[in-house]
């Protein structure tokens, strides 16, 4: 019989990535946060959208482009509703685009506060060892892996370090590497705590 306890973890960021933009009411730069809601402007059958960001300190809006010049028939209903409904989900997708606010400004500042959501998968195995942790990302985090799995398993990142030269924390993929790099969806960490006196400890940690 299996020994290894299977946990999914998912992973929600909690502040959203803010661009930092030349603000023309504090004539310097500035962090603009989204403000949840959209412009929608139709002219004839054409469509822009955008989602719409405000100065952290005076409110000035900024307008992050979603749909730009699209005509109204090549556009899916439900996507259009969610956008003049000011959607909170959609809001939030691409709120968390980073990658798409690099491509319209220059520097967009991301925060690694995170929460995880854990989930065991079938019942635990009587006689528990290892640990199998099942990443997803409900959006794209700045959180680094190693950071992530010393503040829910309450260690240190030394004490990671140690079992990943000891072969006790196998990562897949990309092995150690991914430690030191953001968590990313898909990622799986099998961690072997036979020989571990904080076992239940650090079971139960991992299980919430």
């Amino acid at each position: 019989m299996s020994s290894t306890l299977r946990i999914r973890w998912t992973i929600a960021p909690k502040t959203a990535p803010r661009p930092h933009i030349n603000c023309n009411r504090c004539n310097s730069l500035k962090a603009y946060h989204s403000s949840g809601k959209f412009r929608v402007n139709a002219n004839g059958k054409r469509i822009d959208a955008w989602l719409i960001y405000r100065c952290v300190d005076c409110d000035n809006s900024w307008n992050f482009g979603i749909l730009e010049r699209c005509n109204r028939r090549d556009i899916e209903s439900a996507l259009l509703h969610a956008l003049e409904s000011n959607d909170p989900a959609m809001a939030r997708r691409h709120a968390f685009d980073a990658v798409a606010l690099r491509s319209r400004v220059g520097r967009v500042e991301e925060f690694p506060e995170a929460a995880a959501h854990k989930q065991v998968l079938g019942e635990r195995p009587e006689n528990t060892t290892a640990l199998e942790l099942q990443l997803r990302l409900e959006m794209p985090t700045a959180l680094r892996l190693d950071r992530l799995l010393a503040g829910e398993l309450d260690i240190s990142r030394s004490r990671l370090q140690a079992w990943d030269t000891k072969r006790l924390l196998v990562v897949d993929p990309d092995g150690a590497k991914a430690l030191r790099k953001p968590a990313r969806a898909g990622t799986v960490m099998r961690i072997d705590l036979a020989r571990e006196p904080d076992r239940e400890a650090i079971i139960s940690a991992a299980g919430g």
